[in-house]
């Protein structure tokens, strides 16, 4: 039976839900009130005769009768009905302070966000400054505690995991010395979300064990094989006890994935307890190249080492453009002349804006007028900062059917167009893959942006057939967007390898709002070097004059 510590904590969340529709005000703080009431009343309302509970001061018949039916039943419908029909990433924003019910109905209803990872990256995008009563500071105060609520869940991006990560190891090797580590797993693997940071080691497990304790750690698991704790970071911190002679064995083990340990036993019929000091003996009993760890994931890249003595991966210096930014004409942060100065600072040779278009009310997106003012904004800087170019482009919404967000005579003049898809994100495959394609079909698109719109750790994304994605965009010249936000890195590096068999360009964009999303273009990089992309197939490695020809046909490919 429930508890009076129960039954208000359901009014009270009864009382914000309704606050989060927008209802009616005053049953949401006739709920309230019965909430407070409740939790400080002295005996329990389990243990007083029906007739009475009515009769406590501030809880009418209405209230008496949702109590009773906690008690009788342990539910209360009219919750559930609001929980039903409440996203339960809406929900879950009550964890996070500074955010109240109306500031939730605010950011749910008009900027359609669904999830805490969704609001982050509104934060991030410097959009909740565009929303009546939120101004920066309530913006930041709102990513910080956003940025605590998740740390504490213990599943982390690349990102948020790197540095703490890297520090971690740094103390390792420093405090032990006349012992070896080594960083393994996911995070060597350079896998997009991780849930630990793993070692091997040959320090005793006594010794590891009692600095842990000695640090207040919990010990989760240990024995013979791997000590595994966590500490107030809330990561898990896990090692494996290996020894010198068998360190390279281990190494491959933990560095691989478990598709790529059975490939490579079945190709070279390696034994997994065969000593081996490290791990490139074991390429070269295998006579292949060494293959890095990020790319053991699948069998094939075992064919591709067979057939090719160097595969090189393409680097954070192969960028030479920023393509995907956005100014303070939308949603950005910086104006053109502050991100095009610390474009040309990093030593980069060109600039893609692509601000929001005009369906993207909630990003301040351009209408006609302002883009063409734009454009004479951009013109002048051009004159300017000549030999470095800021090219006139759009993140053009891809509306409901398919279309683009402006007319020809708009789009024409743009040097590129990055289509994307930012609302009604809740769709069946069929109506992705009709919006998509239709886009992709569209004369005037030269990128598919964020292909899934998925966020890590928040949204999935909406469902589609990346087969039938990456052969419309083959056949009609369109580039996929690798897109380098970390929240983001979208399209999945999973259908990289498929998209350049079908000669389909990538282009690794920070889609930054902001100068130091300009950095952001290394994620992309670490996903991409899991695939076969090299330079030349990425958009933003093109040199200035290899992106004015790629501008070049596109103009041409809309005049077909």
């Amino acid at each position: 039976m429930l508890d009076n510590y129960a039954i208000a904590d359901n009014f009270s969340l009864l009382s914000k839900l309704i606050e989060i529709h927008g209802e009616n005000s005053f049953k949401a703080k006739s709920y309230a009130t019965a909430a407070y009431i409740i939790e400080k009343l002295p005996e329990q309302l389990s243990a007083l005769p029906e007739e009475k509970i009515s009769s406590i001061k501030g809880i009418g018949d209405a209230i008496a009768l949702k109590i009773k039916e906690q008690l009788a039943t342990g539910n209360l419908k009219i919750l559930n009905d609001y929980l039903q029909k409440t996203p339960a990433g809406v929900v879950e924003m009550l964890h996070i302070k500074g955010l109240g019910p109306k500031k939730i109905h605010s950011i749910w209803k008009q900027l359609e966000i669904e999830s805490i990872g969704e609001l982050l990256y509104a934060c991030n995008e410097n959009r909740l400054t565009l929303l009546k009563g939120f101004g920066a500071k309530t913006q930041e105060s709102i990513k910080e505690n956003i940025d605590y609520y998740l740390n504490n869940q213990g599943h982390y991006l690349y990102q948020q995991a790197e540095a703490y990560i890297q520090a971690f190891h740094l103390k390792l090797t420093t405090t032990f010395q006349q012992y070896r580590f080594e960083l393994t797993g996911a995070f060597i693997r350079q896998l997009e979300t991780v849930d630990a940071a793993e070692w091997i080691t040959n320090t005793p497990s006594s010794i590891l064990k009692t600095f842990f304790t000695a640090n207040n750690y919990k010990v989760e698991i240990e024995n013979d094989e791997q000590l595994t704790v966590r500490g107030s970071e809330n990561i898990q911190l896990i090692f494996y006890f290996v020894t010198n002679e068998n360190w390279g064995s281990k190494a491959f083990i933990h560095n691989s994935s478990s598709t790529f340990i059975n490939a490579f036993k079945t190709e070279f019929q390696w034994i997994e307890n065969k000593v081996f000091e490290d791990e490139a003996t074991i390429f070269q009993t295998a006579g292949i190249p060494f293959i890095p760890a990020c790319r053991r994931e699948n069998a094939n890249i075992i064919t591709h080492y067979k057939l090719h003595k160097d595969l090189p991966s393409i680097k954070e210096n192969d960028i030479k453009g920023i393509i995907h930014c956005h100014s303070n004409w939308s949603d950005g942060v910086h104006t053109l002349e502050q991100m095009a100065n610390a474009a040309i600072k990093k030593g980069l040779e060109y600039m893609v804006i692509s601000d929001h278009s005009k369906s993207a009310f909630y990003a301040n997106g351009l209408t006609e007028e302002r883009v063409l003012a734009q454009h004479e904004a951009i013109d002048a800087l051009n004159k300017q900062l000549a030999p470095f170019k800021i090219f006139k482009s759009i993140e053009s919404d891809i509306l409901n059917d398919g279309a683009l967000d402006y007319p020809n005579e708009i789009l024409q003049r743009f040097d590129i167009v990055i289509a994307s898809i930012h609302s009604n994100l809740k769709m069946s495959e069929e109506k992705a893959m009709t919006r998509l394609l239709n886009a992709i079909q569209n004369p005037f698109t030269s990128i598919l942006g964020h292909l899934t719109g998925r966020l890590l750790l928040s949204r999935k994304g909406y469902p589609v057939d990346h087969s039938l994605i990456i052969e419309a965009c083959a056949k009609n010249n369109v580039v996929i967007e690798l897109n380098a936000h970390p929240r983001r890195l979208d399209i999945d590096w999973r259908y990289i390898d498929q998209a350049l068999q079908n000669n389909v360009l990538i282009s690794i964009d920070p889609d930054a709002h902001a100068i130091d999303g300009f950095d952001d273009c290394k994620y992309g990089i670490l996903v991409a070097q899991k695939t076969l992309l090299t330079p030349q197939q990425n958009l933003s490695s093109f040199s200035l004059q290899q992106f004015e020809a790629f501008v070049a046909q596109q103009h041409k490919k809309r005049n077909i």
